[in-house]
């Protein structure tokens, strides 16, 4: 096959469940390859990772927006989306992004291990109530979304009560990542408009009876009326934090629970201490990351994977195919926790690197090794449901039976 019926494959139902074998096949084509309608599709490791380290690649603007997507103002999910620190650019990008930054220190980070851990502990004494008697749980609701849900939550300074609403909501936004229509943005707006109005309202609340938490923070800058942050790009950020903050982390742990599930003697590796949690951790990121593929970035008259790459042409950075990158990695459709061939692309890099990274790989790295003692005896209740996506790679279901 040629770019082009890849691309096309990938997004199909059989492409979204396994795209791996697609990526090797795309492989074979090299690092980049022009496509016929002129963006540049880049699957080396080698060559992503220096297009998301080159501050000379940035994010579309709003006019380039106009001229690729025309309608996109239209819509509420898309239309606040240049605000996100994700899509932003320099300046604006290094301005606000520094001031959500404060809540994601190493510090502060590491600070969260402790409630984190009694936060799993629960979330595992349910599971193993409501499975007692040999009954399936499933294990993406009742822990994989609800412990980082949970944490994002209380780092940004969301009411308990409010949490269990957010998981259709943000699902509908996740959808802004794929490969979709604007037409197909119905749900998505709505979405963006309910987490729109709810933040405005928490906002106030913050504004009233200020907490320690990141809003309450935020709020106080962005009433200091001194340009350092919008109320809009307030707005949209928690928007992002909220949807970023546990679909990654949520698809972490459930691909990585599902490779335990497929190979028990790397449960027992990991609870003896032969495999350390941080190598199987990363080695979950490189072989099933839960982000396939990057925000768009914009070419700078340039080569990349030895592809010439004109200026305002769009490139598609595909991490889940550099994280299979033979030229890379050693046999890369082998799950190996000892491999020590490059880290895994799968939280970008440079200046957009995941403002959350430290913290999704603090849960993990707190929820696995919990989770295998807790139950030694896990095994698979039937067939997951993989979630019809690309972009974000996980499971809407994983029924466990934990006795």
């Amino acid at each position: 096959m040629d770019a082009m019926e890849i691309m096309t494959a990938l997004i199909t139902p059989d492409g979204k469940a396994d795209p791996y074998p697609l990526y090797a096949q795309l492989h074979e084509l090299g690092e980049a390859v022009a496509m016929p309608y002129g963006d540049v599709l880049v699957s080396g490791y080698d060559a992503i990772s220096s297009v998301l380290r080159n501050p000379a690649f940035r994010n579309p603007d709003t006019e380039q927006l106009d001229r690729g997507i025309p309608g996109w103002r239209d819509h509420p999910a898309m239309a606040q989306s240049p605000e996100w620190i994700l899509l932003s650019n320099a300046p604006d990008h290094t301005r606000v992004r520094s001031l959500i930054s404060r809540a994601f220190t190493p510090r502060r980070v590491s600070g969260l291990q402790p409630a984190i851990e009694r936060l799993a502990d629960g979330l595992l004494d349910t599971m193993a109530d409501k499975g007692a008697d040999g009954s399936a749980v499933e294990f993406m609701h009742d822990f994989a979304f609800l412990l980082p849900v949970t944490v994002i939550c209380e780092l940004i300074g969301i009411p308990e009560a409010d949490r269990e609403g957010f998981r259709p909501l943000a699902r509908a936004i996740a959808t802004t990542f794929e490969f979709i229509e604007l037409a197909e943005l119905a749900d998505a707006d709505v979405a963006a408009v309910q987490l729109n109005e709810y933040f405005a309202e928490l906002a106030a609340a913050k504004r009233a009876h200020p907490r320690d938490d990141l809003l309450s923070d935020l709020v106080a800058i962005s009433d200091s009326a001194d340009g350092r942050l919008s109320d809009s790009e307030l707005l949209a950020n928690l928007t992002l934090l909220l949807v970023a903050g546990f679909e990654t982390t949520t698809n972490l742990l459930g691909n990585g629970t599902r490779i335990l599930l497929q190979e028990p003697p790397l449960g027992q590796a990991i609870r003896d201490g032969s495999v350390p949690v941080a190598a199987f951790i990363s080695e979950v990121l490189r072989y099933d990351s839960p982000v396939q593929m990057a925000p768009t970035r914009m070419g700078c008259d340039t080569e990349v994977g030895g592809v010439h790459v004109p200026p305002d042409t769009g490139i598609s950075l595909m991490l889940g195919a550099g994280n299979r990158d033979p030229r890379r990695f050693a046999q890369p459709d082998r799950f190996d926790p000892a491999r020590s061939q490059g880290a895994p692309l799968s939280f970008g890099g440079g200046a957009h690197f995941c403002i959350g990274a430290a913290l999704a790989r603090l849960e993990a790295a707190v929820a696995f090794p919990r989770l295998l003692s807790r139950f030694p005896d896990m095994a698979a209740a039937g067939e997951p449901q993989r979630r019809d996506a690309f972009v974000l790679r996980g499971f809407d279901t994983l029924p466990v039976t934990v006795v």
